[in-house]
This record gives C-alpha cells, sequence and structure tokens, in this order.
C-alpha cells in the first residue's frame, strides 16, 4: 500500500527468521518475503552505516523523481542487539542534512483538494505500475548522489555496492548485511596465502544494481553469492536468481555458485567461509563441475576435512 500510493516511509527493519518453526533471530527471509513489495531495500553491514543510511533513506524516498518507501535492512541481533562504536551526529546537521519534506499534493491543502487512496480499475492501474518501476528506475542514481551528499558533509561516502580486494581477483564472494566483515577477514588471510580472493558487497537489493554488478564480476573466474534466506522450489537464494540473470548478458560469464546460510541466526564462521572459496578455486581451474550449483553453507552434518585453499 505505501508503495503505491508513493509514501516516502522510511523503515528500518532488524531481519528476523519466518515461522515456522518458530525462531526470533537473524536472517534476511522477511525482508526478502517482500522484495516484490515496490520498497526500496538498503542492506548495512554495521551499527554505523544503519545510522548514517536511515538519515540518508529519507532523503531519497522524499526525492521528488522517487517518491517510495525505503526499507533499511540490518541482521537482527547481529547487528539490532549488540553493542558497537557509534558515531551519532548533532541534531541541527542531522536536520539540515535531511531536510524538511515539502509534498507536492498536500492533503490539507483547501485550495487545491485532492484524493488519496482511491479505487483505480483497469482502465488506469497499469500506468500507475509503470509509474512505480520508472520510479525505481531513478533510484540508484538518487542512491548514489544522496551517498555523495552524505560523504562530502560527514566524511562516511556510500554507493550502491561496495568491493573489497576486488581489482585483481580470480574469486569472488557475494553478499549482503553483517557477515561481511566476517568475509573480509577471511580474504585478507587468504590474499597472504597467495589466493586471488575478494569481496563486493551488496548496498541496494531493490533496485537490484545488474549493471554494476555485471562489471565488477566479469573478469572474474568464479564467483560464489551468500544467500541468508532460501527461495524454496527456485534454482537458488534469491539474490542468487537476480544476480544470474544480472550477468546473464555477458559475452563471457564468470562460473558462479550459490550458498545459502546463516538461517535462523546460525554463525556463519571463518572456516565455513574458507570452504566456498576453496570451491571457487577449484571451479576457477576447470574442476567441481559435478558439484550442486545451490548448498546450504552452515548445515549440521557429518564433519569434513578442511581443505587447503589453494588445493594442495
Amino acid at each position: 500500500v505505501a508503495s503505491g500510493l508513493r509514501l516516502p516511509v522510511v523503515m528500518a527493519v532488524a531481519t528476523r527468521a519466518l515461522s515456522a518453526p518458530i525462531n526470533i533471530h537473524g536472517d534476511h527471509s522477511d525482508a526478502m518475503g517482500s522484495r516484490d513489495a515496490g520498497w526500496i531495500q538498503l542492506y548495512a553491514e554495521d551499527a554505523q552505516e544503519v545510522y548514517d543510511t536511515l538519515l540518508q533513506a529519507v532523503r531519497i524516498a522524499e526525492h521528488p523523481q522517487i517518491l517510495l518507501p525505503v526499507m533499511v535492512c540490518f541482521d537482527g541481533f547481529t547487528t539490532s542487539h549488540t553493542i558497537e562504536r557509534l558515531v551519532i551526529l548533532e541534531d541541527a546537521e542531522a536536520r539540515a542534512f535531511v531536510g524538511e519534506y515539502q509534498p507536492a499534493h498536500p492533503l490539507l491543502d483547501l485550495k487545491r483538494p485532492v484524493t488519496y487512496g482511491p479505487l483505480v480499475l483497469p482502465d488506469y492501474y497499469t500506468e500507475i505500475k509503470r509509474q512505480q518501476r520508472e520510479a525505481m528506475d531513478h533510484a540508484p542514481g538518487v542512491i548514489q548522489e544522496v551517498g555523495k551528499a552524505f560523504g562530502e558533509r560527514f566524511g562516511r561516502f556510500y554507493g550502491l555496492l561496495e568491493a573489497f580486494h576486488l581489482q585483481d581477483a580470480e574469486v569472488a564472494l557475494l553478499l549482503m548485511g553483517s557477515a561481511a566483515g566476517t568475509v573480509k577477514g577471511v580474504v585478507e588471510g587468504l590474499r597472504q596465502e597467495g589466493i586471488k580472493a575478494g569481496v563486493l558487497r551488496l548496498r541496494a537489493f531493490r533496485p537490484i544494481p545488474a549493471r554494476e554488478v555485471a562489471a565488477a564480476l566479469a573478469p572474474l573466474k568464479a564467483v560464489a553469492v551468500l544467500d541468508r534466506a532460501d527461495s524454496v522450489g527456485s534454482p537458488g537464494g534469491p539474490l542468487f536468481t537476480d544476480l544470474r540473470a544480472a550477468l546473464g548478458e555477458l559475452p563471457v560469464r564468470p562460473r558462479m555458485v550459490d550458498y545459502v546460510y546463516g538461517l535462523g541466526g546460525r554463525d556463519l564462521l571463518p572456516e565455513d567461509v574458507r570452504r566456498v572459496y576453496s570451491r571457487l578455486v577449484r571451479l576457477a581451474a576447470g574442476e567441481g563441475e559435478d558439484e550442486a550449483v545451490c548448498q546450504y553453507l552452515t548445515v549440521r552434518e557429518a564433519p569434513r576435512p578442511l581443505a587447503p585453499v589453494g588445493g594442495a
């Protein structure tokens, strides 16, 4: 309803697992279940990014070319219920950045009466939905514009995605949310071992930055998507299916696999991440083609020895 009425609502979402069975811990299932509701979805890695993104989300939502609701998503419990260092702006600074909203058609303007939320029949419904898509198509540029303005004022810059050691990488993981910190730590270790590993973290999931992702991943040999939600009955998790479509137009594409991880708040450990990179190295070398494209990563199973990432 909020999206269809073009209401610039901003909602902080501590993403949680969906019942049943009942679980109050974090994954991305609830937000992924609303991915086609017409809301912009931005995903933060830590508390500072949550705070900064919420301020930016107000300007994004209220931009005259957008006028769509925005979810600022962050991992339930992992980010929402833990203590981190946080730089908080003075009220005057935050207010000056956000600005004062000036609605184009105020509901209480007696000189220009309007109707909000009327019944719309087939003769106009399609046009309204088309306008929502056009607004979402404008969102990538506005997200980057607002992120740049925030960075110039406060020194913390944000865009649609964050690349880490991707310049010369041959294999990479792509994910959203707090697990990126664990993955970055593993990549630092792999780099010291001579493995050309990288990370690409998406901040924007709706709209999906398809062109930017394709450009970033095109030079790689193998990519693994980490989905913190499953889409039962589809070829993979929600992030994987969108990103595989994004790479579909590339003449030469990296091998892409999907791992569903961290459901119901289960931890992603460094050894889990190393196992994924180990498979990517094999794929980059033309091996391991017989394994399933989509697998569960942090699932209880018989213990297996952890092979060196280099395959030795």
